[in-house]
């Protein structure tokens, strides 16, 4: 793919998956090849801004959907709704909406969960995988379960999965101080404000902390092996996800395999530091397009 300087625009989308309505953000050609970005939490597809044009501008098709829960139109009732089969269908059908068999995915955060078990389950649809922060989810259980640091990490993601409301309410209290705080001033701070009067909607907060209730368990996220070309970008002043989990994730992959260390980089990694991940991720994309 040849790279152009000149930005790509930004396009508005609504897609149709089933009885849900997604709203979307895409760049580039419709005939490119598809790049499917997949946020975390408490991120939606802007969070991809400053990758999109990018990817757009290099001649591929570059998808980034408000997921499950984020989208007012996708937002069903159900924490059983928020399986991470569910999600793993949506992405599909997210890329079937761009007339992808095949397609290119790069994630974040719990974005990056549904994209490990999208790839473990069906590699025949991946040219290649780009996951970052989140280490394979077997990888995070086996450091969760013998590293105490890692353990405490993810005491957040149990509260998270209280169902009672508590987690909503101490997120919102006081003008949403904890949920502003969980970007850590690593998030520009106009998408902060963006973000925190979205999650703010009635119902919104919920459907988003049901991704951390529908598993059984704190990281019981279905994986496996995974086979297709990945690459694992990783900072290393991550608060959540250590060092531990992330160094070990290669023993889950069996295809070709590229980690990558970001010294000084926190979790946030594609509203923090864009311009360091996205060269990365053009050239992973690049060397597996055919």
């Amino acid at each position: 793919m040849a790279t152009d300087d000149t930005p790509a625009p930004v396009e508005h989308l609504e897609i149709q998956a089933g009885p849900h309505t997604y709203d979307a953000l895409a760049c580039g050609p419709a005939d490119g090849e598809v790049v499917l970005l997949l946020h975390g939490w408490p991120e939606f597809a802007d969070s991809w801004s400053a990758v999109l044009p990018a990817l757009g501008a290099a001649g591929y098709r570059a998808l980034a959907v408000d997921q499950r829960g984020y989208s007012p139109r996708a937002r069903p009732p159900r924490i059983a709704d928020y399986a991470v089969p569910e999600l793993v269908a949506d992405a599909l059908a997210f890329a079937d909406s761009q007339g992808a068999g095949r397609f290119h995915l790069v994630s974040h955060d719990w974005g990056g969960m549904v994209a490990w078990a999208l790839a473990g389950a069906h590699p025949e649809r991946l040219k290649s995988l780009t996951v970052l922060a989140t280490p394979h989810p077997d990888a995070l259980n086996r450091a969760a379960a013998e590293d105490p640091d890692q353990h405490h990490r993810l005491d957040y993601v149990r509260f998270f999965r209280r169902d009672d409301g508590a987690a909503e309410t101490a997120l919102l209290a006081d003008d949403a101080a904890r949920l502003r705080a969980a970007y850590a001033g690593k998030v520009p701070a106009t998408l902060v404000e963006r973000n925190v009067r979205r999650l703010s909607a009635p119902g919104a907060l919920t459907a988003t902390l049901n991704w951390y209730r529908a598993p059984e368990s704190v990281i019981s996220v279905p994986a496996g092996r995974i086979s297709v070309p990945t690459l694992f970008l990783w900072g290393s002043e991550d608060t959540a996800l250590g060092r531990v989990a992330a160094e070990s994730t290669g023993e889950w992959v069996d295809g070709p395999y590229r980690f990558e260390a970001l010294e000084g980089a926190s979790h946030w990694l594609p509203e923090e530091v864009p311009d360091v991940v996205t060269p990365p991720i053009l050239d992973h994309i690049g060397r597996h397009h055919v």
